[in-house]
């Protein structure tokens, strides 16, 4: 269900960590494994709970967002493709400012895991200030960051460096690619 409106020209904006909440619960499944190849200290920074309330208990509209969309299975990208969608608009995103925790690389690295495919507990939101926006969501302490802009057309291109490419469909969750028998979800 959408609550307000997407238009070209606005700023798309990542409140929380992508893959954030997938690697947490890989961690807590996964914790002996782990300690072959990550100092205990580490281990419990992955187990930190770091996600954001993605109900409306956080008021997106009196912070400037005209629209939002929870992050949750699928990760960041199918945020993006679901937003983009339903207002049939196109996107940019650069990929290097989407907000990722260095413990969730590492880990998704290990599990050759997509991290933006990952299961998340943020959120995508879209404002005509963006950076406002973030800099307001920092002040009450959730981790934000202009990642786009949204375009005319359906476009959904990505951004790494000199590098652009199309985001593809939604696919399953990376949680369900090693682990669709374990209790990780």
């Amino acid at each position: 269900e959408y609550r307000g409106f997407l238009r070209p020209g606005q700023e798309l904006v990542m409140a929380g960590y992508a893959g954030q909440e997938g690697s947490r619960r890989i961690a807590q499944a996964r914790a002996g494994e782990l300690s072959a190849w990550f100092a205990g200290d580490y281990i419990e920074q992955m187990l930190r709970d770091m996600g954001i309330a993605t109900d409306d208990s956080i008021p997106w509209q009196e912070y400037g967002a005209s629209e939002w969309e929870a992050v949750g299975e699928g990760g960041i990208f199918t945020a993006l493709w679901n937003l983009s969608g339903a207002y049939r608009l196109g996107f940019e995103v650069d990929l290097y400012r989407i907000p990722i925790r260095q413990e969730t690389v590492e880990l998704c690295e290990r599990y050759d895991l997509n991290p933006y495919r990952l299961y998340s507990r943020c959120v995508l939101a879209a404002s005509d200030h963006g950076n406002r926006l973030a800099a307001r969501l920092d002040r009450e302490g959730i981790p934000a960051a202009v990642i786009g802009t949204v375009r005319e057309g359906i476009k959904r291109e990505i951004c790494y460096g000199r590098v652009r490419g199309f985001l593809e469909r939604p696919r399953e969750d990376e949680l369900y690619k090693r682990w669709k028998q374990e209790a990780v979800l």
